[in-house]
């Protein structure tokens, strides 16, 4: 059973809700089904569940009147094992982007506040079967996506304190002790090669075997191309899936890794193929990271829409997108030059979207600048580099010792903990979970 930190989300929720649905987005197979009927067994009698893509026919019992009363009598006669009573039972509307009429439902079930209702989809962004009516304000929004590296060390056997021991180093700046640390690594590559998604962290917790969890994570990018080819319209189906596929080479097979049209194919523009990276964005098929012009606070009011790094929304899905070998080169440490230093990038990248930073990165061609990842918190811009090695961090340094309103910047290095200087402090990889 794979411990996920959505589960005590969805408990604030349920005591919080304030008279309001709630619906868990995310991409798809990521544990938001898993997560919701965990949580359901520990705190419901009973749970009411339908699936809109493995039952259509259910979409009947929306496809009259909207009352509750209406609505829970049909689900009655459809599922006459159930009482569907107030406060004990959980209804729960999976795959909801199936079935508008559902999505609308959701401003009565919030309106009457009798029953306790979650709704779950993969592609509420994009215009696929448009709810006639969008309860907006009626319903609070949860994001969910795949595993990060604390979870991974959770499924690994990892106790807590364990890990609240390695926050007191990431708190005082102190070096950890080097077996505790080259443990540690182990663990991070192990899950950089693997990824976050359930079903592939799943099986290397069972078998321990790679070339498995290579199989799987194929069979995952082949249903992604699939909702590409069945949800994508006909214009943008092939130029999404092109997009999609040249991410991997556009970020570990070269130096820049701002997106470039021109590696989708010989001679590709932002014309042809900005709107497919919209679609794609929309549908969470990818996360962006958006060029700033300036690193000071707001950091959206510098940012460029056509400048930007794209990356998939889970690293399982970047790893299989390469050949196996590179599985094997990440859990022996023999990964050297820009494939390292990207894949560590989007590692990082993985870390910080995961726990919801819009992200952004400044690159400035005169000064020769330039910071990897840039978020900001409480009004706080927050500078940080990734180092496959503890090279010196130029660019965060000089911008640190330029910048009165900046205090803070962070280096993630293939080692230890460092000694702060000029406000940068030097950090281990794995310890970005703790930002």
């Amino acid at each position: 059973m794979l411990k996920r930190k959505a589960v005590e989300s969805l408990e604030n929720w349920v005591h919080h809700k304030n008279k309001k649905c709630l619906i868990v987005q995310g991409a798809r197979q990521i544990g938001k089904t898993y997560a919701i009927e965990h949580f359901a067994e520990a705190h419901y009698a009973e749970m009411v569940e339908i699936n809109f893509k493995e039952t259509p026919s259910a979409a009947e019992i929306f496809s009259g009147d909207l009352d509750v009363d209406t609505m829970v009598m049909a689900l009655r006669f459809r599922f006459p094992e159930k009482r569907i009573s107030p406060d004990r039972t959980l209804i729960f509307l999976d795959e909801i982007q199936e079935c508008e009429e559902a999505i609308t439902s959701l401003k009565f079930w919030a309106i009457d506040n009798r029953y306790d209702v979650i709704a779950s989809g993969s592609l509420l962004g994009i215009d696929y079967k448009r709810a006639s009516s969008y309860p907006v304000g009626y319903v609070d929004y949860l994001n969910m996506h795949g595993l990060d590296f604390e979870e991974f060390l959770w499924s690994m056997g990892m106790a807590p304190e364990m890990i609240d021991s390695l926050h007191t180093f990431f708190d005082e700046k102190k070096p950890i002790p080097e077996a505790i640390h080259s443990q540690m690594m182990h663990y991070y590559r192990q899950f950089v090669a693997i990824g976050g998604m359930p079903a592939a962290v799943s099986e290397y917790v069972r078998s321990k075997d790679f070339r498995e969890v290579d199989r799987i994570q194929r069979a995952l990018l082949r249903d992604y191309q699939y909702d590409i080819a069945h949800y994508a319209t006909a214009d943008e189906k092939i130029k999404a899936e092109k997009c999609y596929l040249s991410i991997a080479k556009q970020l570990l097979d070269k130096e820049n890794h701002k997106f470039q049209y021109k590696e989708i194919e010989q001679g590709g523009r932002a014309q042809k193929y900005f709107s497919s990276m919209e679609w794609l964005l929309r549908a969470d098929i990818i996360y962006m990271c958006r060029l700033v012009s300036n690193i000071r606070y707001d950091l959206d009011d510098y940012a460029r829409d056509d400048f930007f790094r794209a990356y998939t929304t889970d690293l399982s899905l970047l790893i299989s997108m390469k050949d196996f070998s590179l599985k094997q080169h990440i859990v022996e440490n023999s990964l050297s030059g820009d494939t390292k230093g990207g894949l560590y990038e989007c590692a990082v990248a993985d870390a910080l979207y995961k726990k919801g930073y819009p992200l952004y990165f400044y690159k400035n061609n005169t000064t020769k600048k330039e910071i990897d990842f840039i978020i900001q918190k409480d009004g706080l811009v927050i500078p940080i580099e990734v180092k496959s090695s503890n090279a010196r961090a130029t660019s965060l340094n000089s911008i640190l010792k330029n910048t009165p309103e900046i205090s803070t910047g962070y280096k993630f290095i293939d080692g230890n903990i460092g000694t702060s200087e000029n406000g940068v402090t030097t950090l281990p990889l794995y310890l970005s979970m703790f930002l």
